[in-house]
């Protein structure tokens, strides 16, 4: 069982739990460094809730 597969079965059911993290993980990042990475940091912050299970809802549209 790989890493990413440990961590998604520990969040099942807390995906909005884990969202706020990787939003505020993504935030922390942004004011460290002051911006400059910016859309990097988006990017990552994207994939990485892709990859733990994103909630879908109206927020949050399926993707295709």
């Amino acid at each position: 069982m790989s890493m990413m597969d440990k961590l998604k079965s520990m969040l099942k059911g807390h995906e909005s739990q884990a969202s706020k993290g990787v939003d505020k993980a993504g935030d922390y990042v942004d004011d460290r460094t002051q911006d400059k990475y910016s859309r990097q940091v988006d990017t990552a912050q994207e994939q990485l809730k892709d990859q733990l299970g994103r909630e879908q809802g109206r927020d949050n549209p399926p993707r295709t």
